[in-house]
Formats: C-alpha cells, structure tokens, sequence
C-alpha cells in the first residue's frame, strides 16, 4: 500500500484490535480514542485512558503504537496520552460527581481515614478532579490530615468546599468548634449527608472520596440512599480483633449491594534499618480476610512514622514523602481502584 493510501478508517480499524487489559474491550469501541489525522504517512491520535492513574498507561500506548506502526505507509505516529473518567453515577442528585468511592472500616483506628486522604490526594495528583468528603460526623479527622479549617465561602445558593492539595474538601468540622461534641440521632445524620451532597456546590469530579464512620450504621445508610456508590473500600489490620469487625464492614456493603472494590490492609509490618520485617500486628490477615469474603486483596501497607507526622501536620505521606516505601504502596493501591471504578462504569453501559 503506497503511503498515500493511508486513511483515517485503516488507522481505526487497526486500534480497533487493541484491548484494554483490564476492561477487555478494544480501544475504539470504549471511546478512547479521538483526533485521528493522517498526513501523509504521518499518524496521530489521542488515547484518553479510562482514568489519569491508569497503571498500565505504558502498556496501553505501546499495544496502540506497534498496531499503527504495523501498518503499510506508515512513517511516524504520536500518540498524546489524556483521559477521560466514565460516569459511573446514575442516580438523580443536582450533582457533577461521576462516581463515589467510599473508604470504610469494621472498627476504628486501623489508618481508614489515612487511607482515604493520601487516595484523593494520589488521584488529583494524578489529574484527576476529585473531592473528599468526611462523612465521620462524630470525629472528624479530614480537616487536621489535610491542613485544611474552613470552608470555601458560600455562593448565592450553595456552600463552597475547602480545598487542600488539589482536593476539595468538606467536613462537618468546618462547621463546629474542634471541642464541640455532636450528639445527633439517625435524622439529623440523614440531614447531614444530604446537604453534604446536594448543598455544596463540588463543581465537576470525577471521584468523590468519602472517609465513612467506622462501623455499620446510619451514615452508610444514608449516603447509599442520596448516591450510587461505585465501590467501597474496607481497610484493617493484620489482627483477628480488626478482621472480626471488618467481616462486618464487607457484609454492610453486600447487604446494600455495593461492590467491593477490596481489602487494604494498614500497618502491616515495621521495616527496620537493616531490612528485616517486624509484623508487629501479626501477618497476613488481610489476605486471609479477602479470601474468606471472596473480595480482591489490593495491597498492604507498612507501618511509617511518617504517615502520622504527616496526618498531624495536615501534609499526607503521598505529598511529604513521594518516594518513600509507604507511598508506593499508596499509589499502587489508588491506581488498582481508579482501574476498578472504571471496570464498574464501563460493565454497566
């Protein structure tokens, strides 16, 4: 084929037969790609990936590249790497929230909220659009990890976010005095978490963050009922005492019928200077309870001080430490869910 025989169609029959890896449809018929021009022998396109934390962006684009280079009169390609997040959300709410991850726990103090404020943190770093919302009305935590003590300001008929680190932010926090106890029965919790959602105006996101209350209880209720919840996240410890309660956590989700994106399981062991692994909490707990719920084990993460000084001073490890142990970790485990809420938005077209 003379090179001026090249067409837009023969480019696009050829990505036509790559695949996403994860999502198992070929790259065309999920929108993926856009701006296909053929000058000559000349090729480009656009490849707008499910999500900016794709963890197999290289892979994508080398499979896209090889089946263009492939072709007869082609001389050059670039390729522009985007993305474009799918809408998962479909229930009717005066939002722009494409999908809603929650963060939940059996029990508390097992890093829940750590995990959920360094996943948004990842993911706007990523480029994603995202907002994180504390739905842990009785201690809420978001507003010290994120250094964030205020509120937007108000518009004419919505309430405006905080922000921190590129994320938006909302917590009752904002609202109270640090010391104030809240004493609210279930409707009060209700009111909350719908004017959380439906009050503030979070502009366009393509993830919503919500660090849930540990337990089962009235806000997982109530936040299920305003919005459709992508996935939800458990996170534990290696103990039995924190796998008893987050058995618990993954039945909730089930019940609600939720899916479960999976297990993260935090602290899971020291790293002492000379390399060794101290499983202060035990080991391998958080498999054992993925394979005993029949849920997905997305990673483990060892215990770092400067997770803590991190979280006090309101600069997640992600941000503070990038290239520590820790925040690999992180960011492989937001990258693992951001491919899962993918999977979940495409699976339901």
């Amino acid at each position: 084929m003379a090179a001026n025989e090249l067409t837009r169609e023969i480019v696009l029959k050829a990505l036509g037969k790559v695949k996403d890896p994860e999502i198992g449809k070929d790259l065309v018929s999920l929108g993926m790609i856009d701006d296909v021009k053929v000058e000559g022998g000349k090729v480009s396109f656009v490849v707008n990936l499910t999500t900016p934390a794709c963890p197999l962006k290289d892979e994508i684009r080398g499979s896209a590249l090889a089946a263009v280079e492939a072709l007869d009169g082609v001389s050059d390609v670039e390729i522009t790497m985007g993305a474009k997040v799918p809408v998962g959300q479909k229930k009717s709410a005066p939002t722009n929230i494409k999908n809603v991850i929650a963060v939940a726990s059996g029990k508390g103090g097992v890093g829940k909220s750590t995990v959920a404020v360094n996943l948004a943190v990842i993911l706007a770093q990523k480029g994603a659009k995202v907002g994180l919302l504390d739905a842990d009305i009785y201690g809420p935590n978001i507003p010290t990890m994120m250094g964030v003590d205020r509120l937007g300001g108000t518009s004419e008929e919505k309430i405006l976010p905080g922000e921190g680190h590129g994320v938006k932010v909302i917590s009752i926090g904002f609202m109270v005095k640090p010391e104030q106890a809240l004493i609210w029965r279930g409707p009060m919790l209700h009111s909350a978490i719908k004017q959380f959602i439906n009050d503030v105006d979070w502009g366009e996101l393509d993830y919503l963050v919500v660090d849930l209350p540990p337990g089962t209880g009235d806000v997982q209720l109530s936040l299920s009922q305003t919005l459709e919840l992508q996935g939800g996240v458990i996170v534990t410890m290696p103990q039995q005492v924190s796998l008893d309660d987050a058995i618990r956590g993954i039945n909730m989700f089930q019940e609600l019928d939720i899916p479960i994106f999976g297990v993260v399981e935090n602290m899971s062991y020291l790293e002492t200077p000379d390399g060794e692994q101290m499983d202060i909490f035990g080991s391998g707990g958080g498999e054992k309870l993925a394979k005993l719920t029949d849920v997905p084990f997305i990673g483990s993460i060892p215990i770092d001080p400067q997770v803590r000084i991190g979280g006090d001073q309101g600069m997640p490890v992600s941000l503070s430490h990038p290239d520590s142990p820790v925040t690999k970790k992180l960011v492989e485990i937001a990258e693992k869910i951001a491919a899962q809420v993918s999977i979940q938005a495409v699976k339901e077209k």
